[in-house]
């Protein structure tokens, strides 16, 4: 089998999956782990599959398809989100009043928060279990409509909850940035939940990586104008932190 064929089918295999290892790849192609594992690296720069932890995850259902399962976001992009995570923590200190989302990166973020005296409001259920083991860490929770696929709160009752705080530093990821249209969501309900938290928020911080620039997904949440720093991996182009720049952002690269 030529490689290009060999690429094909691996594209084909893991949409089909969602999910792949590598091992699995490797014995239904007869090759070794090593071949896959840079099979995977030219595939995921090419676009067309995200590298995982042991294997990939298709990508072909996040564009403007629905909200992809967290666990299955969890395992993407991994080394981005982790670097987006550690540098964002730099930026709390002792009595800030925060907000995460429900994004796999904000889930980073309470993974890497020190156990620090601060309050954190959140719409997931993920961040409230990992905060759960710091005891110096005030946990609120929004409450609402319970998203089974992305285990967060959203709808009414969420809204109305968040419009009870006001804090100093949110910290939001999201689905796509365009640099002309803005930032976008999923779906309607993350992209309401998103516009109201940037509302009560003094400062608010994006959390993205270079695979979400360019892109514009279903539900616009808010113009780039609304946010005031955005922070990104360190494969981020020189290019494109210019041109964030550019429209007034602070753009904070995080280290390799």
């Amino acid at each position: 089998m030529l490689v290009a064929e060999r690429h094909q089918r691996i594209v084909e295999v893991v949409n089909q999956k969602k999910s792949i290892r590598v091992s699995e790849l490797a014995n239904l192609f007869s090759v070794t782990d090593e071949t896959i594992r840079r099979d995977l690296e030219k595939l995921e720069k090419e676009k067309k599959l995200a590298r995982s932890h042991g294997g990939a995850v298709s990508i072909a259902a996040s564009q403007d398809g629905p909200e992809i399962p967290f666990q299955e976001r969890e395992v993407m992009y991994v080394e981005e989100k982790k670097e987006i995570a550690q540098e964002a923590v730099k930026h709390i200190v002792e009595t800030d009043k925060i907000l995460l989302d429900a994004s796999t990166t904000a889930w980073y973020v309470a993974k890497n928060l020190p156990n620090i005296p601060v309050t954190v409001l959140t719409n997931s259920v993920n961040v409230v279990l990992e905060l759960s083991k710091k005891s110096k860490v005030t946990v609120i929770s929004t409450g609402g409509t319970l998203l089974a696929r992305s285990l967060s709160y959203v709808g009414p009752l969420a809204e109305r909850s968040l419009d009870l705080y006001h804090v100093n530093k949110a910290f939001l990821s999201c689905k796509g940035i365009h640099f002309e249209r803005g930032i976008s969501e999923s779906n309607e309900q993350q992209a309401r939940v998103k516009q109201k938290m940037i509302e009560i928020a003094d400062t608010t911080y994006i959390l993205a990586d270079h695979h979400k620039f360019h892109f514009q997904a279903f539900a616009h949440v808010s113009p780039l104008t609304k946010v005031e720093r955005i922070i990104t991996d360190s494969n981020s182009s020189d290019q494109n932190i210019d041109s964030l720049q550019e429209i007034g952002l602070e753009v904070i690269k995080a280290l390799r």
